[in-house]
């Protein structure tokens, strides 16, 4: 009688594993290493050859609470990143374009200061079930080209609102901001 409770606890912990770790038919990262961000309470997957530090998510500005990058590779290419964050205060739906677009434009002045910013996408969405709004501005670097901040607010359960700022350092680089869609697409709520 042991051995086949301890057969069924066996299953029950290999079922669950699978569901967690493939727990979106749709997410484009399934299968790969997440990051919980219980402050902002979200999780996302790392896209391969990204990086997550944990030592270094500790020493963030306050307004974020974890991180991913990626450098190319490339020396005259740039990388991206991927910040996540608790909004300081709870976004209701229909307000989720205004404080998407507003903190979109204060992120771009932080990173690229003195630098024009362009919406080039602004959308309703919706992230694991719940009511988002994402934003895009182009960037113009001065001489250097452009780059891409990506901005996607989400108001969990009405409690609470977090936000997934991703960042590409050169606008060119398809796979990044293919990274930076993808790990969007797949994020969670905690």
């Amino acid at each position: 009688m042991a051995g086949l409770a301890a057969l069924c606890l066996v299953a029950a912990c290999a079922a669950a594993a699978a569901w967690w770790t493939e727990r979106k038919g749709n997410d484009p990262l399934a299968g790969r290493p997440r990051v919980t961000d219980t402050r902002a309470g979200l999780s996302y997957a790392v896209p391969d050859g990204w990086q997550h530090d944990a030592a270094k998510d500790k020493h963030l500005v306050d307004a974020f609470s974890s991180q991913i990058s990626k450098t190319s590779g490339a020396p005259s290419s740039g990388g991206g990143t991927v910040l996540t964050g608790r909004a300081g205060q709870v976004v209701p739906r229909a307000d989720l374009r205004r404080a998407a677009e507003s903190a979109a434009r204060s992120n771009a002045e932080f990173f690229f200061p003195d630098q024009r910013a362009t919406v080039e996408e602004s959308h309703a969405a919706e992230l694991d079930g719940e009511p988002a709004y994402t934003v895009a501005l182009r960037i113009r670097n001065g001489d250097d080209g452009t780059s891409r901040l990506e901005m996607t607010l989400v108001t969990v359960h009405g409690e609470r609102t977090a936000f997934l700022l991703g960042l590409t350092t050169d606008e060119a680089d398809a796979g990044i901001k293919a990274d930076i869609h993808a790990v969007v697409a797949g994020a969670g709520v905690v």
